[in-house]
């Protein structure tokens, strides 16, 4: 939704300036309506939801709430003496040339680049015959305030058509424009409407995209989507005729993808309920009229078809095999009776890639990368020698390729790109990171804590080198522990402001993530979701126990999944932290299932109809509803953003509203609501500066820290 920006004259207290912590005064927040009406009945209990209404993402109530919070939070932030100087470092910490890995498409060469300080990156190529590099498409000539994104390019085979999506402030609701990538012209009308998708070419006749359709009541922002449909469309013909290829009535699913394998004989189908597990289906596109053909006919594990070559075809599964492996099938019989190991489950969890008719198995070992390459027949011809210990991404490529470009990352080794060659296995740097940043200075490494059922959880500390061990070090623990995801050591320019500064970034990696497989994500899940709190919690425990830091220096912080991470921590140890940063977090999980496409979580959470224990369980966690009255909870600043359709504002503007009618302490708790954006693609460069510098003011003035760039700067 647009939000309606109103400036209440009279409604808003000035905010007092914060002054030193024993002295601090508890600032006036709006007052939020309480409907004491709306009671809902789970199995005989009774809840209250009197904040309700502001789920109302449209009306003009809910816009005067959201303009009287953010007037409060940046009366507040503005008061911070070094703010400004926080927006002045991160701007000249991001001012440096960034660009992606190159990738060849018809007669050019293609690769994204950000000058530096770009709102969106810049889509460049060059002919293979060296000619100059041109822009090819430039993002930040789509809006003028930059929220309006590039999400998502495809290009024909040949490269002479492309398919590119376009995001509107940060809104998962997509557009699809077909241009002649030779010419630049815009060939038809631009597809509306598609959201969750990406754009699979047959041939040069037209391509697949999935999408939903448009919610017809209340917002389109927050309106359920259920049914996922697969279309094909045909070049040259309206949307309204695309032909319905899977889904819909017939078939109906939550998620749904479709692509074309890269010898164009295949229509690859996922098709999913929720966000783990999927079936698969496959249909011969070499043989007109050929019936769509079940191969795994469940919802039980995940499965891809990674490669196929002629008749055979190889699957990436976790069937009977938690950590992953490949088998090998042939089209006329691809059920999993057939199936036979082609790369075999480790120890370690398996993605992997193809380029060049190798295959590129990326293991997860301890939560850092380890890339082995296998040739054709599942043969090990090498592990490749990586930099150090980190991440490392974008082994694939097409069968034809000599070489690959990837990247590799750590909490101190800034982004870097190389070019291997995939005969002889060497590794050049193709481009280094710009970033004013000297890793010799700073270290990372990798610890091992014991959760509060002895489980062993791996957390990686990253600070300055020399710091005192006394207890007394601003840091900031991340986690996030759900959807099977992976935190892997990466680089982030703006963690320099809190090292460089003498602080410390710890991540830990929780169950209900996939850093050790199918099983480290279920000990996460439903009736085991207090495993990852518990997990969290045990890593502030070591941190402070270790002396990095203590409990009036250390701040929690996560996002979506990780900002419900936060809430329910924050509820259940408040004394624990100083400070809280829950960012755009499913904070009330008794209606998550009821918005956008959450219903879809719930193989992560359960749902509160599912039955009494499974409400009880939400229930007692939930932060919306486990917030208790006159509790002194940590400084709190909640983030969302106005189009955020995946996990709605709402979540976060019933939070916020309960926890300053609850909270007994003096310390602020606040809600910083973006406008025109959404749960975080795609964000313009200027926003995602002011937001960390507001992030970091935040965080640093609450741990204490009152002159930052002259006491604490490193």
């Amino acid at each position: 939704m647009k939000y309606i920006w109103l400036v209440l004259i009279g409604l808003i207290t000035a905010c007092t300036a914060p002054v030193e912590k024993e002295e601090q005064m508890a600032l006036d927040y709006p007052e939020t309506r309480k409907d004491s009406t709306v009671v809902e009945d789970y199995f005989g209990t009774q809840v209250a939801d009197p904040y309700r209404w502001l789920e109302n993402d449209t009306s003009d109530e809910t816009a005067q709430w959201v303009s009287a919070q953010n007037a409060v939070t940046f009366g507040f932030l503005e008061t911070i003496p070094y703010r400004q100087k926080i927006v002045d470092r991160l701007t000249e910490l991001w001012d440096y040339e960034k660009y992606s890995a190159p990738f060849k498409r018809g007669e050019y060469t293609y690769y994204y680049k950000n000058d530096g300080l770009q709102n969106q990156y810049v889509i460049y190529r060059q002919s293979l015959d060296g000619g100059v590099d041109e822009v090819f498409l430039n993002p930040n000539d789509f809006s003028k305030d930059g929220t309006t994104s590039m999400a998502g390019i495809n290009f024909t085979k040949d490269g002479s058509l492309v398919a590119y999506q376009i995001s509107e402030g940060g809104s998962d609701w997509r557009k699809v424009i077909i241009m002649n990538a030779q010419t630049k012209e815009i060939l038809e009308d631009t597809l509306m409407d598609v959201k969750f998708s990406g754009t699979s070419w047959k041939g040069n006749s037209g391509f697949y995209y999935s999408s939903y359709d448009k919610p017809k009541d209340g917002s389109a922002l927050s309106g359920m989507t259920q049914h996922h449909m697969l279309f094909f469309h045909k070049l040259g013909t309206p949307q309204s005729e695309d032909v319905l290829v899977f889904g819909g009535s017939e078939t109906p699913r939550r998620y749904i993808g479709g692509y074309v394998t890269e010898d164009e004989s295949y229509l690859v189908i996922s098709a999913a309920v929720s966000t783990t597990g999927n079936e698969l289906y496959i249909q011969d596109l070499r043989k007109e009229g050929a019936p769509i053909v079940s191969v795994v006919d469940n919802f039980d594990n995940d499965h891809g078809v990674i490669h196929t070559d002629g008749e055979k075809l190889f699957i990436k599964t976790n069937l009977d095999a938690p950590n992953g492996k490949v088998v090998a099938t042939t089209i006329d019989k691809p059920t999993a009776a057939d199936w036979t190991d082609f790369i075999p489950e480790t120890q370690d969890v398996l993605q992997v890639g193809t380029a060049g008719g190798k295959f590129f198995a990326n293991y997860l070992k301890d939560a850092t990368s380890m890339v082995i390459q296998f040739n054709n027949k599942g043969e090990k011809e090498r592990e490749i020698e990586l930099p150090g210990i980190g991440t490392a991404n974008g082994f694939g490529g097409r069968t034809e390729d000599m070489e690959l470009y990837y990247s590799f990352t750590s909490y101190v080794y800034p982004p870097t790109i190389f070019h291997y060659d995939i005969a002889s296995g060497e590794s050049t740097v193709y481009k280094e990171s710009g970033v004013k940043f000297d890793p010799t200075q700073f270290e990372s490494k990798q610890v091992f804590y014991s959760s509060k059922d002895g489980t062993k959880v791996p957390m990686i500390i990253t600070y300055k080198k020399g710091i005192a061990l006394n207890g007394n070090n601003p840091t900031l623990l991340y986690g996030y522990g759900g959807f099977g995801i992976s935190l892997t050591p990466r680089f982030s320019t703006s963690n320099i402001v809190l090292m460089e500064s003498g602080g410390v970034f710890a991540v830990a990696n929780l169950r209900g993530g996939g850093e050790y497989g199918e099983k480290w994500h279920s000990a996460g899940t439903k009736l085991n979701k207090q495993n990852v709190f518990d997990d969290f919690i045990a890593a502030a425990e070591y941190l402070i126990s270790e002396k990095y830091t203590s409990s009036d220096k250390l701040g929690i912080a996560g996002g979506s999944n990780g900002g419900l991470l936060v809430g329910a921590t924050m509820c259940q140890r408040p004394e624990l932290m100083k400070v809280a940063l829950p960012a755009v977090g499913v904070m009330d999980m008794l209606r998550y299932h009821k918005f956008t496409a959450g219903a879809g979580w719930a193989y992560d959470y359960g749902t509160s109809e599912d039955d009494a224990e499974m409400f009880t369980y939400l229930l007692n966690y939930s932060p919306v509803h486990a917030l208790k009255d006159r509790v002194a909870y940590p400084a709190t600043m909640v983030t969302t953003a106005d189009h955020d359709d995946r996990v709605v504002p709402a979540h976060s503007f019933k939070f916020a509203a309960t926890l300053q009618e609850r909270h007994a302490g003096t310390a602020p708790v606040l809600i910083r609501i973006e406008e025109k954006a959404g749960h975080g693609a795609g964000k313009p460069t200027s926003m995602v500066i002011e937001e960390q510098a507001d992030k970091w003011s935040f965080f640093f003035w609450n741990v204490g820290v009152k002159d930052l760039y002259n006491e604490n700067k490193g």
